[in-house]
C-alpha cells in the first residue's frame, strides 16, 4: 500500500505542477495579447491622426493650388498686356531709331564735297592761290546704299552657334562653313535644296587642303576665298578653285596671331566681303589698333590695290558687310542684345549722316557671328546662333554720286 500511496501522491504533485504551467503560460499569452491589442489601439488613434492631418494638408494643398492657378492666370493676362505694349515700344523704337543717324565716321574736312561747303568766294581764293588738287578717281562707281530692312526670313537651324553661310552671287550655289575652323565646306545647288535638306549630309562636302580659320570666307564667280592661319605671324588669303578643286592663289598679311578683328567674335581674324565691286577683306593690322581696316583686292591675282582706316572701332562689334563700297559695320553688347549698324564708312567719302540712318536689325535669337551680303540678290545671310537667316534689304541711290 505504501508505494501505491507514493504513486498517487508523485502523481498529484506532477498534475498540480503541470496545472500551474499552463496557468502561468496562458497568463503570459493573456498579457501579450493585452500588450498587442494595446499597441493596435495606439496604431489604429495615430492612423487615424494621421489620416486627418493628410485630409487637412490635402485641403490646403488644393486652396493653395486654386490660388496659384489663380495668380498665374492674373499673371499670364499682365504679361500678355506687357507683351503688347513691349511691341508697341518695338515699333516706336523702330520709327525713332530710322529718324536718326549713325555716328559719322568722318572728320570735317574728310566731308567737304559732300555737305557742298564750297563757296564762290572761296573757289575764287582758290583759283589766285593756284591751290587746286587734283581729284582722286573714285574706288567705286556703284551709287547705292542700305536704308532699311524690308524682311527677315529663319531659314532653318543647323550646325554650331557659330559659323557661315553665304551664296555665289554668280550662280545659285549656297556654301556652308560649320563652326569657327575646319578643313571642310559643304555646297548646296539651290537654296531651296539647303532648306528642304535634313543636315549637311545630303549636300557635297568639300575637303579643303588648307584649313579655314574663322567664319571670314567668301564664294566669288566659282571660286572660294578663305582665311587660314597657321603660324603666330602670318594670315593667308587662299584662293580655292571650286570646280578643279584646285588652290590657283595665296596672298599673305602680317597679321598677328592673337590678334580678332570683332571683339565679340574673337575667332575671326580676318574678314572676306564681296560686293559689286568685287572683293575686300576687313582686319586690324595689329592687337593695338582700336579701329577696323579695309583694302581692296584683286580677285584675280590677290594683290591689294587700296588701304583705308574706316575709323570704325572694332570694340563690341559683332559683325561687317560691304555693300558699293561702303562698310556697315554691325555692333552688339556682351549680353547679346539688338544687333545695330552704328558706323558706316564710305571709301568714296561721299556719304553724308543723313544719307546712313541709325539701322536695328530685326530681333532673333542671340547675336551674328557672320553676315554676307549678296549683291545680285540684295541679301544678307546671317548665321545666328547656329539659325541660318536671310535679310532683305531696301536699297537706295546716294544723294551725292
Amino acid at each position: 500500500m505504501k508505494p501505491v500511496l507514493v504513486l498517487l501522491v508523485s502523481c498529484s504533485w506532477t498534475l498540480i505542477g503541470a496545472q500551474n504551467y499552463y496557468q502561468a503560460l496562458m497568463d503570459y499569452l493573456e498579457n501579450r495579447l493585452l500588450a498587442i491589442e494595446d499597441r493596435m489601439h495606439l496604431w489604429h488613434q495615430q492612423a487615424h491622426q494621421y489620416h486627418t492631418e493628410m485630409l487637412d494638408f490635402k485641403k490646403l494643398t488644393t486652396e493653395t493650388m486654386v490660388g496659384i492657378r489663380s495668380d498665374q492666370s492674373a499673371m499670364f493676362k499682365e504679361l500678355e498686356g506687357a507683351s503688347a505694349r513691349m511691341d508697341l515700344v518695338e515699333k516706336e523704337m523702330d520709327y525713332v531709331e530710322t529718324q536718326n543717324s549713325p555716328r559719322a565716321c568722318a572728320n570735317k574736312a574728310d566731308r567737304v564735297l559732300e555737305q557742298e561747303a564750297w563757296g564762290l568766294q572761296e573757289r575764287e581764293e582758290v583759283e589766285e592761290d593756284g591751290g587746286w588738287e587734283e581729284l582722286q578717281p573714285r574706288v567705286s562707281e556703284c551709287e547705292e546704299l542700305i536704308s532699311s530692312f524690308r524682311s527677315v526670313k529663319v531659314l532653318k537651324r543647323i550646325g554650331s552657334p557659330k559659323g557661315m553661310w553665304t551664296r555665289d552671287p554668280k550662280s545659285s550655289k549656297v556654301y556652308i562653313f560649320n563652326g569657327t575652323s575646319g578643313e571642310t565646306v559643304y555646297e548646296f545647288r539651290s537654296v531651296q535644296e539647303f532648306s528642304r535638306s535634313q543636315g549637311v549630309a545630303e549636300s557635297r562636302i568639300i575637303h579643303l587642303p588648307f584649313e579655314w580659320t574663322g567664319p571670314g570666307g567668301a564664294v566669288y564667280n566659282g571660286y572660294l576665298y578663305y582665311i587660314n592661319q597657321e603660324t603666330d605671324t602670318d594670315v593667308q588669303v587662299i584662293k580655292y578653285d571650286l570646280m578643279s578643286g584646285l588652290v590657283t592663289d595665296t596672298a599673305m598679311f602680317p597679321i598677328g596671331k592673337h590678334v580678332s578683328l570683332y571683339t565679340l567674335n574673337p575667332e575671326t581674324v580676318a574678314d572676306l566681303a564681296v560686293d559689286d565691286e568685287g572683293l575686300w577683306l576687313l582686319f586690324i593690322p595689329t592687337d593695338s589698333e582700336p579701329n577696323i581696316s579695309l583694302a581692296k583686292m584683286d580677285t584675280a591675282t590677290l594683290d591689294i590695290e587700296q588701304i583705308w582706316d574706316t575709323r570704325c572701332p572694332r570694340e563690341n562689334a559683332e559683325a561687317a558687310f560691304v555693300v558699293c563700297g561702303t562698310v556697315y559695320v554691325v555692333y552688339n553688347t556682351r549680353l547679346a542684345s539688338r544687333s545695330r549698324i552704328q558706323c558706316v564708312y564710305d571709301v568714296n567719302d561721299m556719304m553724308v549722316s543723313e544719307e546712313a540712318p541709325l539701322l536695328y536689325f530685326p530681333r532673333r535669337y542671340g547675336a551674328h557671328a557672320s553676315l554676307k551680303y549678296n549683291p545680285e540678290e540684295k541679301q544678307l545671310y546671317g548665321w545666328d546662333d547656329g539659325y541660318q537667316i536671310i535679310y532683305r534689304v531696301t536699297i537706295k541711290r546716294k544723294l551725292l554720286a
